[in-house]
């Protein structure tokens, strides 16, 4: 799952682990390609802001998707709601260890009122962002560990998005613990444009820490804390959330989820609730 782009100049989102930990690739060594007599479940980077390690088999078509995505932000008395019409992530496997992904909302609402109520909304296509996840680990590793560059291209109308070119780089390690438990880390570099749009650019850091655990051998649940640092010159904005998610493994091919994230201070949205499916083809 990615952020709504109205945050774009705060944080990308992106997405999170989701299956069922049995043969999961985020808890052991990764099952071989030949091993179809019993497909591996599909490996995707949602519902919560973590990604996984894993990538889509070669030649294999996946699509992961927000069905809804409401986000609230509210600062000094102003609020804006956005709302996501389906946001869909397209993953297409183009090596053993590699694939390229393409992310578009097709239609999005920003609703802003103000601190004397007045109310402003504007409809449209969101931004752009083309990802290329490149896994670095073997297949028998137990710890797996990726690596995404991605980079945002404007095609929201200003308002929705920030109308500037974006990009950066994430790290994705899924590490095995005891108990079925599966600790996933990933630490996030992004070049934002600077908020007083004078075409310069600065840093944003992001870090987060996402615990999972299977509950039988469909459902998955998941906990994580998120924070990012958007060291913008014109002053820096600390942001911090705890994120809740569950899936449901419908067939090894498609899934299901539903997740809710909490900011914990103002500058973070203090809502996000989604629904969301996924499916390998």
């Amino acid at each position: 799952m990615m952020f709504s782009p109205s945050f774009a100049g705060l944080a990308l989102l992106a997405a999170a682990p989701a299956m069922a930990q049995d043969a999961s690739p985020r808890a052991g060594p990764l099952p071989t390609p030949d091993a179809a007599s019993d497909p591996s479940p599909i490996c995707t980077d949602r519902p919560t802001k973590a990604n996984v390690a894993c990538t889509v088999p070669k030649g294999d078509v996946q699509i992961e998707a927000d069905l809804a995505n409401w986000t609230q932000l509210s600062v000094a008395g102003a609020q804006t709601d956005t709302l996501l019409y389906t946001n869909p992530t397209a993953k297409i496997g183009i090596g053993t260890h590699t694939d390229l992904e393409i992310n578009l909302a097709p239609h999005e609402t920003v609703r802003s009122r103000d601190a004397s109520g007045g109310v402003a909304t504007l409809g449209g296509v969101g931004d752009l962002y083309l990802r290329l996840k490149q896994r670095l680990t073997a297949d028998s590793a137990r710890t797996q560990v990726s690596v995404i560059p991605y980079v945002k291209a404007p095609t929201a109308r200003a308002g929705i998005g920030n109308r500037e070119w974006e990009g950066g780089t994430i790290v994705a390690a899924n590490v095995p613990l005891p108990e079925g438990f599966t600790l996933t880390v990933g630490p996030e570099v992004d070049i934002l444009a600077d908020g007083d749009r004078s075409g310069r650019h600065h840093a944003s850091l992001t870090m987060l820490a996402n615990l999972s655990h299977p509950v039988g051998r469909k459902v998955t649940m998941y906990g994580e804390l998120w924070t990012a640092q958007n060291l913008d010159p014109a002053g820096h904005v600390h942001q911090y959330s705890l994120d809740l998610a569950v899936t449901y493994l419908i067939s090894p091919s498609w899934q299901i989820d539903v997740g809710g994230n909490a900011g914990l201070n103002t500058a973070t949205p203090g809502a996000q609730l989604y629904l969301g499916l996924s499916t390998r083809f």
